[in-house]
Formats: structure tokens, C-alpha cells, sequence
């Protein structure tokens, strides 16, 4: 089962797709927001599935494919959690998760322009794997307790401005991360029940057709229940909140690629959860 939001900006219908057919969710909600999550939305969708009480989603095949979440309070970013890639960016592997955030307006469909802001010279991608929150989480007490929080799994593209990032952020990253249509999401929001092996997804992407990253989460330093645990000791995670936990080595940073530039074209994805696809294109 895999949940979506189609349809122009600002007028994407909630839909879900299981068993290759798309349907309508609107009799259930209005919109696949964090209100919703909280609600037991993969509990309702399976029940009206099972009932046969959802409409297929007219031309859902034609319709653009927005962000899986509406409506995000919060983007958080966890920083150079793959070993190799904390190399490649000449740091020691972090002691302990380190955290940034992203503007909200910063997330976009899985398959909508990003566009380098004037003169930016050192756009970089990031696959990554998204957590989106489902429950409240507050100083849990275990990250045993994580998985009880979570509404599911998406892919991300932590978008970034390197020059931005790392020499005009007095210390901090977010002013590399925050530009407009940095954080590509999607294209589906997949309930936790339905991925086979959080601690094993193979993440990958490409440039114009040429391999970049190739990794998988097991790699990960700080694995995804460890992060909600220790988020939730220093702020209440939301429902509908995203983490991005990190990306892979392989990304222009390492001094190994050229950074983007306008007219090329973004592909990462996945397994299990999807593929996305992004042209790059002047502000």
C-alpha cells in the first residue's frame, strides 16, 4: 500500500494505491496531513480497501505527483550519518546524531523542477531515506518505543547549496538547505507494515544517466528508531514531521562529480519505496 497526493500545486487529491490500482481517498480525509496520520490512517485506508468502499481515482495515471504529506510543521535533517560519506566530507564519523532543519516550503513533488537559486555554484544532491512521524513523540523512553511513532517511509532528496552550507553558515547548515524546491519528496508515502526491512533499503542515485550513490541503510551510524528516540529527548516530534537520516557517500562534495548545473537531470530512489526524478532549471 502505498499513499498519495495528486493533482496540481495546491490542489493534490489524496489517493492510495494498492494491488497496481489507484483510488480515491477523499471519503476519507480531505488531504494526507498529519491530522490524518494521527488518526490511524493506515488502519482506516486497509479497512476501506478491504470493504471495497473506495472509487478508483479517475485519470490518476495523468495527474502530477505532489509531496506524500501536506503540510509539514517541521523538516529535520540528520547529518552525515553514513560513515563513508562523513569521510568523503572530511569529518569524523559524528559521536553523537547531528541535526539541522529545512524550511517546509522547501519540500516539492517527486518529479517537479528544483531550481538553483542566482548565483549558486555548488548545488548538490542527496538521496535519503524519510521518516515521517504518525504519533506524538515526547522523551520516549526507549528507541524500542520508536516504531509505535512512526506513519511510515518515503525517499527524500536533501537538496543542497555547499558554498551556502558551508561557508556562509557562521557553524550552522540550514542556509545551504533551506532554497525553494530543495527537498523533492516521494513520490509515495509507504506505511512502516508494508517495508520489509527498514535496516536494509538500498538507496541509489544518478545524474544524467551516470551512477552517483549506491548504499544501503545498514550502513547508517545512527539507525532510524535510535533517531526518534534521541530527537524526542530534545523537542516533540509531530505528526506529519519528516527526518531526512542522512545520504550515502557519493554526492559533488566529495570532489569526485561536478555540482548541478541548470538542464540536468536528478534520478534517486529506493528499493521498496519508489523512484523520483527531477530537472534542474534556473530560479
Amino acid at each position: 500500500m502505498e499513499l498519495l497526493r495528486l493533482g496540481p500545486v495546491g490542489q493534490e487529491k489524496p489517493a492510495v494505491r494498492s494491488g497496481g490500482t489507484i483510488y480515491d481517498l477523499s471519503s476519507l480525509t480531505a488531504d494526507i496531513d498529519g491530522t490524518f496520520l494521527a488518526a490511524d490512517a493506515s488502519a482506516r485506508v486497509r479497512a476501506a480497501l478491504k470493504g471495497g468502499d473506495l472509487p478508483e481515482l479517475a485519470g490518476a495515471d495523468t495527474l502530477r505527483v505532489g509531496p506524500p504529506i501536506a503540510r509539514s510543521q517541521a523538516v529535520l535533517c540528520i547529518g552525515q550519518n553514513y560513515a563513508a560519506h562523513a569521510a568523503e566530507s572530511g569529518s569524523a564519523p559524528p559521536e553523537v546524531p547531528i541535526l539541522f532543519f529545512k524550511h517546509p516550503n522547501t519540500v516539492i513533488g517527486a518529479f517537479d523542477d528544483v531550481r538553483i537559486p542566482p548565483g549558486a555554484e555548488k548545488v548538490d544532491w542527496e538521496v535519503e531515506l524519510a521518516v515521517v512521524i504518525g504519533k506524538e513523540a515526547s522523551y520516549l523512553s526507549s528507541p524500542e518505543e520508536s516504531f509505535a511513532h512512526i506513519a511510515g517511509l518515503a525517499v527524500s532528496n536533501d537538496v543542497s547549496e555547499r558554498a551556502y552550507q558551508l561557508d556562509h553558515s557562521g557553524g550552522q547548515w540550514s542556509k545551504g538547505k533551506c532554497c525553494a524546491t530543495f527537498n523533492p519528496l516521494g513520490p509515495a508515502l509507504v506505511p512502516l507494515e508494508d517495508v520489509t526491512d527498514i535496516h536494509d533499503l538500498r538507496l541509489w542515485s544518478t545524474v544524467n544517466g551516470e551512477p552517483r550513490q549506491n548504499s544501503t541503510t545498514a550502513d547508517m551510524i545512527f539507525d532510524v528508531a535510535y533517531l526518534v528516540w534521541h530527537l524526542s529527548q530534545y523537542l516533540v516530534l509531530s505528526p506529519g514531521d519528516i527526518i531526512n537520516t542522512g545520504t550515502p557517500q557519493g554526492v559533488a562534495l566529495s570532489g569526485r562529480f561536478p555540482y548541478l548545473q541548470p538542464g540536468d537531470e536528478m534520478e534517486i530512489g529506493i528499493d521498496g519505496l519508489g523512484a523520483q526524478r527531477q530537472k534542474v532549471i534556473s530560479a
